[in-house]
């Protein structure tokens, strides 16, 4: 989608990430990252997610102001040799912040309603999404394919 007088982005309050993935040997990774990112006027919005497998097989989400992860207490069991359904639905607030509304894996899910501050975009615009595998300490051959990804806005 173009935006060339650069209104849409700003106009965009909720979003969501949904994906199927497939994965063999999931154990070997250290994490899942599934992100949606919006810029726009100077600020930054990571809604950052990720399946930390090693360490506790739990979900994670991105404090854009500390710059870190922060533990949901969330379990996070993707299925070797499998497909996997995951939606996220995260909410850009009224004044700026970012809620982690959701996330729903292989049908379970489970509700963070969780709200911080943004951080900055620089002279970034745009609206963006990612998927990153991160590999474990021995970087350990592991594989993931994504089907049918799709994010939605409004």
């Amino acid at each position: 989608m173009f935006d060339p007088e650069q209104k849409q982005v700003s106009s965009l309050y909720n979003f969501t990430y949904d994906v199927y993935f497939y994965g063999d040997n999931l154990g070997l990774s250290e994490a899942l990252e599934f992100d949606i990112n919006q810029f726009f006027n100077g600020i930054g919005f990571i809604y950052g997610h990720q399946c930390r497998i090693a360490n506790g097989n739990e979900w994670d989400v991105f404090d854009n102001q500390k710059g870190a992860w922060t533990p949901t207490g969330i379990p996070c069991f993707p299925n070797s040799n499998s497909w996997n359904h995951l939606t996220i639905k995260v909410q850009r607030t009224s004044d700026n912040h970012l809620t982690y509304q959701s996330i729903t894996l292989n049908g379970k899910t489970s509700n963070l309603n969780w709200t911080f501050g943004h951080g900055s975009g620089a002279d970034w615009y745009g609206v963006t999404i990612n998927f990153q595998m991160d590999g474990n300490f021995k970087q350990d051959s592991y594989n993931v394919s994504l089907d049918n990804l799709t994010l939605s806005y409004q």
